[in-house]
Order: C-alpha cells, then structure tokens, then sequence
C-alpha cells in the first residue's frame, strides 16, 4: 500500500504526549508519523482543507447488527405520536415489504403508548393474516398482534418465563404486551429473518456508523446470531469497523456454563477485527415497564418495586468464576438496587482474584445511590449515554416520577461519577436512540435537547461533561473499554490510522453547533470508509474495497 499523508490538517491526536499536529503519515494502515510544517513526500496525499481531525470515534456500547437490521426490515415508529399514525405506518411498511416472514417495527416511545393503550387488538387493526412484532425505543417492551401470538404458543395459561412478564388483563387473558425476558423467549418461536436479511443489516448498521465518524464498536448483547453475522462479516472482508462483543449470560447460566460458553468463542473469535472479550449480564430492566430495581419503593402513585434478575449468591459466584479466568464484565443497571449488586459483585470477584486492568464496565446508571459514586469508581468503567440526560420537549419522561424528587439530583449524575474518580466512556445504545456522537457530545455539555428540538431547561446541569471529556469519552476511554487502548483510540506512531476529518471544530464553536457537525471523511485502517459529498474527490485507490 502507497504511503499516505494527511495534510494542511488542525489534528487533535488525543495523545498526550503529543496533543496537536498538522499532518499524519500513513503506511499499510497504520500512523508512522506526525508533525508541523510541511508534510513529507507521499505517493498519495489528502488535504485537510484546514479542518479537526481527530481519532476515528468507538461507540462502546451500541446494538449494531440490531440497529442495521432496523434499517433494513422494520418501520420506524420513534416518531408515531397516535394509534392511527402507528397503524399507517405498519401498513405502508408491510405493503413495502410482502416478503418479510415477520411484520417488524421498532421505537414506539413508552412515554405515549405502553400497557394501557397498546395490546394485540390494536395491532390487528392493522394487519391480521401476518405476524407482527413492534419494540419500543428501549427493546424492553415489545407487541404481538394475534397472529403473533398464536404462533409463540401464547394463550391465558401460557406462565412467565424467567425474567419475563407476559401482560394480563384484568380477566387474566394476554394482551400482546411483552417485557423484558419474555420478548426473546416468544421471538424464537415465530418465523426469523434470513442470514441474509442479517447481513444486509450488517452492512447498513456499519455504514451508518462509518458516516458518524465511528470506527469501532461493542455490541453489548452477543448471541449466537451476531456471532454468526459478525463472523460472516470478517470471513467475507466487509466490516469496516472493529466489533467487540459482550456475551449474553442469563439467569439459567451457572458459573461452569458461562465460562465455557464464553471460553469456546473467545477463542474462536480472539481479535483485532471481531474480538468477543466480555459477558453481559442484565442486572435489571427499565423504568418504562417497573423492572427498575430500587433500593426504596417507586415513588409515583403505583409505587411498588421490582427485583434484580440475579440473586446475589448467583451473580457473586458468576462474577467471581468469569473474573477469574480474564472476562470484562458489562453489566445493564437502571436503578441504585442493580447498581449495588453489581458493585458487590465485581467487589467480591476483585478480592477472590489477582487485580487485572479488567474494564468492567457498569452501563445506562440511570439512578445511583450516593454511598456508591466511589465504589463505582474503584471497580469499574461508567459507560454512560448521556443524550438521556436531558429533558424531552415532546415525550414525558415517565421515570422520573417513578424516582421522585427525593433521589432525582443522582439522576444521570455523571459530574459526580468522574468527581469520585471514575473511568468513563461515552455511547449510544442505538437503536435505542440515535448513534450520532455529535448530537450526544452536545447533551453532555447542555443537558438540554438541539435547539432546533425547542428544549426545555438544561437537566441536573451541574452534572455536565466538558467537551474534552466527552471526546476522551468517544476515544481513548472508549478504545479502552473495547480492550482496543493498545493500538487505537489516539492518533499515536504506530497506532491503526483510524482517522476522521469534521466540518467544524468542536472545541472551538458553540455547544449548541456540536449536533450539527458532519463528518467529511472517515479512514478505517488508512482505507476512505465515508466520503460526504461536499469534500473534494479521494483517488479510488484510497477507498475501502467493494
């Protein structure tokens, strides 16, 4: 491969040793040089046009193939505020697509529909002779339509899986509504998508990506499909990004299963490229549908509770066996009950174990009780997404009654997380809500929707990162988390030339731009991955290959 040098460059290595440059060499996909002034020869050459550079981002906590898939297969209802909206668009979605085994649609907002609006006979409106499955924004709730939920097997009788709730009216007969658990459970009993309807999600999750700057990843929920597709990806040369992956763990796992589960497909899959190096436990569920699991009772009129999916014995002994034997564990916490378990867990394992540079990592932290900021921060990384720390101009945020005002200033609390000392890094969860950085750089910052969304008043916003913080977040801290720290995440000699160029600096425009920054150009291993339009033409020689 002809050397390559970026030129004409205000480059932002992230590497303290050498903060700023004005161009990069790049040999055979990797950085050999930096540094002022004029560039060196090269048989190819970019011009920065005077633009950031910076590291390409890592998304450490992000559904790639599950998002991709979205794109591909399934309507999108994140913005359907109405029944009939919702039902035009799953007919529009299914005429566009006869040949789908299954009527899929994804991002209803829980703070519209749910329980008490949203059940099988309303689907039916729409369609009654194909399956349909529509999830929430969160992946946590989830509808059937009658034909659905006939063919799971689902009736009046049908009892709850483990971890999974199958809603009930008030005569005892299944609504259509899922959560948690019961979801997957009643997916592998309906037709599935194809490998090839997979792969195609692949390629549009990664391209989607690739357009936000983003080089690498952790996919937070690895099941034998992703390892399947992901696998497939790097077999076949097409993943323009690296995927780490986060094994699932259930509550069915004893520590003897887990780990050799997860030992057969660390070593089938050991890196750089497709690197499955964590398990990933669910230690709770979501507010949206109370699987929330609190030290205290909710606090809305409904109050109640709910119980962590692991007990302690089990998660301590889980814990323990996959520390031992050199696993990340990333841990899905909601409320300050699953919080502290995970913290005695991973504390329990730190003592039974020879200290290792683990990156365990803790995830979402949407509530975190104050006795346990620093305890967090002696045993694990916070892998937050602060784009839900704001206030939502159009959809309720139902969960914050359900905290009460009582415990709301520890509410996506991340100034108090990194004051106590704590490791970060910053993500996505799409398709949770949206992958792009820009947008999630400036939430941290403002705690307040875009502008152009009419944002109510900035949230907590003494709990704001900096805009140094937050693209620490999006790349050293991020490389680390991804266990990629040794070879990306800076602009560094011998560090993979994973490099984009932006629009705008953004450490220099108003907080409110960030979310408007356009990324001109991503390189993945020195090769162009995503070209915007309005940057001048890259030889073919330098593009990915197709």
């Amino acid at each position: 491969m002809a050397d390559l040098v970026i030129r004409n460059a205000r480059i932002r290595t992230m590497d303290p040793a050498r903060p700023c440059a004005e161009w990069v060499l790049i040999r055979d996909g990797v950085i050999v040089g930096l540094g002022t002034g004029n560039p060196p020869d090269a048989a190819q050459s970019i011009d920065a046009g005077g633009h950031l550079v910076l590291p390409g981002f890592q998304d450490a906590h992000i559904h790639l193939l599950s998002g991709g898939t979205d794109i591909s297969t399934a309507a999108s209802l994140y913005d359907v505020m109405t029944e009939a909206a919702l039902l035009a668009t799953l007919v529009a979605h299914a005429t566009a697509k006869p040949g789908l085994p299954v009527v899929l649609g994804t991002g209803w907002q829980a703070g519209i529909f749910g329980d008490h609006n949203l059940a099988a006979a309303v689907l039916d409106k729409a369609m009654s002779d194909r399956p349909v499955v529509i999830y929430d924004s969160s992946a946590h709730n989830a509808c059937l339509n009658s034909r659905a939920l006939a063919m799971a097997g689902i009736d009046n009788r049908t009892p709850d899986p483990p971890n999974g709730h199958i809603v009930r009216d008030a005569q005892g007969r299944a609504t259509g509504m899922l959560h948690e658990e019961a979801i997957p459970w009643a997916v592998r009993r309906l037709p599935q998508l194809t490998d090839e309807h997979l792969l195609q999600g692949l390629l549009a999750g990664q391209a989607e990506a690739n357009a936000h700057g983003i080089t690498g990843v952790l996919d937070p929920c690895i099941t034998d499909t992703e390892v399947r597709i992901y696998g497939r990806g790097l077999a076949d040369g097409l993943l323009t990004l690296r995927v780490a992956g986060a094994v699932l763990v259930t509550e069915a796992d004893t520590p003897d299963t887990a780990v050799s589960r997860l030992s057969a497909l660390r070593a089938a899959h050991p890196g750089p490229d497709l690197h499955l190096h964590s398990a990933k436990v669910f230690m709770d569920g979501v507010f949206e549908n109370r699987t929330a699991a609190l030290l205290a009772p909710y606090a809305d009129a409904n109050t109640g509770n709910a119980a962590c999916m692991f007990g302690a014995e089990q998660i301590n002994a889980l814990f323990t066996a996959l520390d031992a034997v050199r696993f990340a564990i990333h841990v899905h916490v909601i409320g300050d009950a699953a919080v502290r378990r995970a913290i005695d867990g991973l504390e329990i394992a730190r003592a039974a174990n020879t200290p290792w540079p683990a990156a365990h990592q803790l995830t979402h932290l949407q509530l975190v009780d104050p006795a346990d900021y620093a305890r967090l921060a002696r045993v694990a990384t916070a892998n937050i997404q602060p784009l839900w720390a704001r206030l939502d101009p159009v959809i309720p945020d139902i969960a914050l009654d359900m905290i009460g005002p009582d415990r709301r200033g520890d509410t996506y609390a991340f100034r108090k997380m990194l004051d106590c000392g704590a490791d970060w890094c910053l993500s996505s969860d799409w398709p949770v809500s949206t992958l792009n950085p820009f947008e999630i750089i400036e939430t941290a910052i403002t705690r307040q929707a875009r502008l152009v969304d009419h944002p109510l008043a900035p949230f907590l916003p003494d709990q704001a990162l900096t805009v140094e913080e937050a693209v620490m977040g999006y790349t050293v801290r991020a490389a680390n988390a991804c266990w990629r720290g040794g070879y990306s995440g800076m602009l560094r000699p011998g560090f993979s030339a994973d490099i984009i160029i932006l629009d705008r600096d953004i450490f220099a425009c108003e907080p409110s731009a960030i979310s408007e920054t356009k990324v001109l150009l991503t390189l993945f291993k020195g090769k162009v991955v995503h070209q915007n339009e309005s940057f001048p033409a890259v030889t073919s020689q330098l593009h990915w290959p197709k």
